[in-house]
């Protein structure tokens, strides 16, 4: 269960929760089971037995199975329920859902459709039971038409997690809403009344830990659009060192970047372009980058026109790269997504503008924390995550303090990613790793989004390749089985065609 100072949750946020879950071997149709104890039981404190007619309102997802469990246990306690189903039995999607209605079917009674105000009126308690937190802008037919019912009867509501229409003008607004796990992004007293969260049985390391749920933040086919892959980056970086920028590029190509560009001083371009075609590089400057650099760089990213932007990897640590990636940093911040990583931590300006909507990524080793923000890198992981979280907040950044767990915030949720193995700490997979969230970015996924889903990923696919290398993995061989471990991811979340992800 999420904690009380934990912030609201969004749709995303309770699916991947859920499905991490599941992961860990708690079934969903325990959950659902869970759930509609709970609606029952916060229905019991506020209706003495018989109380009079229920009637649950129950649309043909996993929210409608919570509402069909609840009346399961309300029959069993003494109440007058019924069932009305605003699909045919037949729409039921999920497997737990249906089970649910099987139980029910025949022992209470159910009814198919919409209902009309007259259906509703001088209920006791109408449970609202429709649809559930992934509920997306204005209510359309048929809960559009249920809704308008159960206003106009007048009847007292309770809603299901949250309540449906929240986000529309004409949705419910319940007497009390039963959020489960957690408080949902949006919830306010005048949109769903009174709120009691209850705790259903999803694991707090589900919510607070990565896991394969964390692929329900990927890019689906619908996201993209026609066009198919659209995360264009560019990687700002190389000088003294030319690997760094290279393994980032190939890594966002492989977690489905559409194009990695990297812009590099000579003759390190030369050497970067060598590692492979795959990737696209442009030359500015000579050895290392220098503030006089900043200006045409700066023109060539208006052209390119990325999604993302990283900066810093193999750039050195020269003072005057130091003061170019500072500025560099400074005119984008806020503009466009930025993964700092690498020599580019210490470009990071103490105070960062406040403008725009995108936080600035920082991904710092154990050493570069200690030396970039401070603090003990060996304290306990509890103090250090504390300590992750406050330094995010204060500098206005999302980090992502890599180790033998990885720690993330963004001065308000917090993760942990425990998906490593010990064969890939090895030069290089640092830069993967930011490659892979600087992907995740162009694609459109927040931050905390992107930090959790490529964390985990990032040691999936190591801790893959180990199972072949062994403690000669190099980072490169992370970057190969990276398609694969999120096709196999994919196949694990979902049924159908696993080549894609579904939407």
């Amino acid at each position: 269960m999420a904690d009380p100072s934990d912030p609201p949750m969004t749709a995303t946020e309770i699916a991947v929760a859920e499905a991490n879950a599941v992961a860990l071997g708690v079934p969903i149709d325990h959950l659902m089971e869970n759930a509609g104890r709970a609606v029952a039981e916060e229905v019991q404190k506020r209706l003495a037995p018989p109380g009079g007619r229920i009637v649950v309102l129950a649309g043909p997802g996993n929210n409608g199975g919570d509402g069909v469990a609840a009346a399961h246990y309300l029959r069993q306690w003494g109440y007058d329920v019924e069932v009305r189903l605003l699909l045919p039995p037949s729409e039921i999607r999920s497997a737990a859902a249906r089970q649910c209605y099987e139980r029910i079917a025949g022992r209470l009674p159910v009814s198919v459709g919409v209902p009309r105000p007259t259906d509703l009126r001088g209920s006791a308690l109408l449970i609202d039971a429709l649809l559930g937190s992934g509920q997306l802008g204005p209510l359309r037919p048929p809960y559009r038409e249920a809704v308008d019912a159960l206003r106009e009867s007048d009847a007292p509501v309770l809603s299901v997690d949250i309540p449906t229409g929240l986000h529309d003008p004409q949705g419910v607004r319940p007497r009390w809403t039963v959020a489960l796990t957690a408080l949902k992004v949006g919830m306010l007293p005048s949109n769903s009344g009174e709120v009691t969260v209850r705790d259903i049985g999803i694991p707090r390391e589900a919510i607070l830990g990565t896991g394969p749920g964390d692929l329900l933040y990927f890019p689906t086919a619908t996201r993209r659009g026609r066009r198919g892959r659209s995360g264009r980056i560019v990687i700002v970086g190389g000088g003294p060192y030319s690997g760094a920028p290279a393994l980032a590029g190939l890594a966002a190509l492989r977690v489905g970047a559409e194009r990695a560009t990297i812009f590099a001083p000579a003759p390190a371009d030369g050497r970067i372009q060598a590692f492979s075609p795959n990737l696209v590089v442009r030359s500015f400057g000579e050895e290392r980058l220098r503030p006089r650099d900043v200006r045409p760089i700066r023109e060539a990213l208006y052209e390119s026109a990325p999604k993302a932007v990283l900066i810093g990897m193999g750039a050195g640590r020269h003072p005057e790269t130091i003061q170019a990636l500072r500025l560099l940093i400074e005119a984008l911040a806020g503009t466009i997504p930025l993964v700092v990583d690498a020599d580019g931590l210490d470009a990071i300006p103490l105070i960062l503008p406040r403008h725009g909507g995108y936080d600035i990524v920082a991904t710092p080793n154990a050493g570069e924390f200690s030396r970039v923000f401070g603090g003990d890198p060996e304290a306990p992981a509890q103090t250090r995550l504390d300590l992750v979280r406050r330094l995010a907040e204060a500098r206005g950044l999302t980090l992502l303090a890599k180790g033998p767990q990885d720690l993330i915030s963004d001065g308000h949720s917090v993760a942990i990613n425990s998906n490593h193995t010990l064969a890939m700490t090895v030069s290089g997979v640092g830069d993967v790793l930011a490659g892979a969230v600087g992907a995740f970015l162009a694609e459109g996924v927040a931050a905390m989004g992107a930090c959790r889903l490529g964390s985990w990923l990032v040691g999936e696919a190591g801790g893959r390749a180990s199972e072949t290398r062994g403690f000669g993995l190099v980072a490169t061989d992370v970057i190969e089985a990276l398609p694969t471990a999120l096709l196999d991811g994919f196949r694990r979340l979902h049924t159908g065609d696993p080549s894609v992800p579904p939407d």
